[in-house]
């Protein structure tokens, strides 16, 4: 099951650069702001939260794998960006599977460290949004996560299903398939039909 659990993570941190090679193309950055805008999409949100929970040095640092598969996935954007294109909001759907990856997984690393379920919810959260937050800053654009329709709440149901089954003493892997099937869909919903929370309005001057 560790194997399993590094396969998904390793496949959240491909799908997340992705979404930051993506943009970095359509921005028009060279070779390495492609790689560097991977990179940070895809490992940023698994840094801060293993800082956090204390697991030093951070999984992205210690396991050369990570950084790889984030370049590879920056190379591959970079040269074959019309295939990538041709999916429909390939940035979107990209972010939204790293979003439910890691969400998941940051949540079951936090509680294996001892956190509280509702701290591991927090921080399963910030894992999923924090390579989303780092991605949109490079390039200068207010983060998704602060304007998109229920980017951060798609995160916080997906730990919180994760939570809540260790709370109850439910099995943890079918409660993460779950948990990130959940994030992917509201998410994935919310862009499709275009949910979102009450936007904040500046009152008109009389």
């Amino acid at each position: 099951m560790s194997f399993l659990l590094l396969v998904f993570d390793l496949l959240g941190t491909f799908v997340f650069a992705l979404s930051g090679a993506t943009l970095a193309v359509r921005q028009r950055l060279d070779l390495f702001g492609v790689l560097v805008l991977s990179c940070a999409a895809a490992v940023s949100g698994g840094i801060a939260r293993d800082v956090l929970i204390g697991a030093q040095p951070p999984a992205a640092l210690a396991d050369w794998r990570y950084l790889a598969v984030a370049m590879l996935a920056g190379v591959a954007t970079f040269y074959w960006s019309a295939v990538i294109e041709r999916l429909r909001n390939p940035v979107q759907l990209f972010d939204a599977a790293g979003l439910a990856l890691f969400a998941v997984l940051g949540t079951s690393k936090a509680l294996a460290f001892g956190l509280s379920p509702f701290a591991a919810t927090l921080l399963g959260m910030m894992s999923g949004i924090g390579g989303g937050i780092a991605r949109d800053l490079l390039v200068a654009r207010t983060p998704v996560v602060l304007q998109a329709e229920l980017y951060a709440v798609a995160a916080l149901l997906g730990s919180g299903v994760v939570a809540l089954a260790h709370v109850t003493g439910l099995p943890q892997y079918p409660a993460m398939a779950a948990g990130a099937l959940a994030c992917f869909g509201l998410r994935y919903m919310a862009i499709r039909h275009g949910w979102h929370l009450p936007v904040a309005r500046v009152p008109e001057e009389p």
